[in-house]
C-alpha cells in the first residue's frame, strides 16, 4: 500500500471565543476570575487565572486552576474530534488556550513535585505541538502576559545583592 500515512492523527482545530479573549483584553490581572466565572468552559480563561495566580506565587491554586482549564480543555478537544492523540497546534490561535492550561499544570505539577504528572504532560505537549513548550517557556512569562505584574521570587532566589554585617566592638 502507498500513499498518506493511515496511523498519521488529524489536526485539532478548535474554535474562536472571541469574547473570552476580548473580556481577558478587558480585564485587570486581578479580577481575572470575574470572565473565568462568565466563561467557565473557557481553558484560556482557566489558563490566564492559573498563570496569575502562580505570579502570585500561589503554588497550590495555581495547580487548581490549571487542572480545571487542563479538564475544560480536553472537554473541548473532544468535541472538535480529537480521539485522544495528534496534533493540537499552537499556530491555530483558539488552541492556545488549552496549550498554555496543560503548559501551567506542567509547569505546577514540577513546582509540587508530581514527577509523574510533570513527564506526562511533557510528553503530551510534545505531541501536541512540539514547538510549544519552547514558545511559552521563552515568549509567554508571566510578566509578558501580564505585564503590569513582575513574576514572583522562587525560594532561592534572592532579588537583593549580598549584603554583610559588621559588628563594631569598641568604647564608642
Amino acid at each position: 500500500m502507498t500513499g498518506a500515512n493511515l496511523i498519521e492523527q488529524p489536526e485539532t482545530l478548535l474554535p474562536a471565543e472571541p469574547e473570552v479573549t476580548q473580556a481577558l483584553s478587558r480585564t485587570a490581572t486581578q479580577d481575572i476570575a470575574t470572565v473565568v466565572a462568565a466563561y467557565p468552559k473557557s481553558s484560556l480563561a482557566w489558563s490566564a487565572l492559573a498563570d496569575y495566580t502562580h505570579s502570585q506565587g500561589r503554588l497550590l491554586e495555581a495547580y487548581a486552576y490549571a487542572r480545571v482549564g487542563y479538564h475544560r480543555g480536553l472537554d473541548a478537544l473532544r468535541k472538535a474530534g480529537w480521539r485522544g492523540q495528534g496534533p493540537i497546534p499552537w499556530a491555530h490561535e483558539p488552541n492556545r488556550g488549552v496549550l498554555r492550561a496543560l503548559f501551567a499544570l506542567r509547569r505546577a505539577a514540577a513546582e509540587i513535585g508530581e514527577t509523574d504528572e510533570f513527564e506526562r504532560l511533557t510528553a503530551f505537549l510534545e505531541g501536541a505541538d512540539p514547538t510549544v513548550i519552547t514558545r511559552l517557556r521563552s515568549q509567554h512569562t508571566e510578566t509578558q502576559i501580564f505585564p503590569a505584574i513582575q513574576p514572583a521570587v522562587s525560594p532561592g532566589d534572592d532579588p537583593a545583592p549580598p549584603t554583610a554585617a559588621f559588628v563594631i566592638r569598641g568604647d564608642n
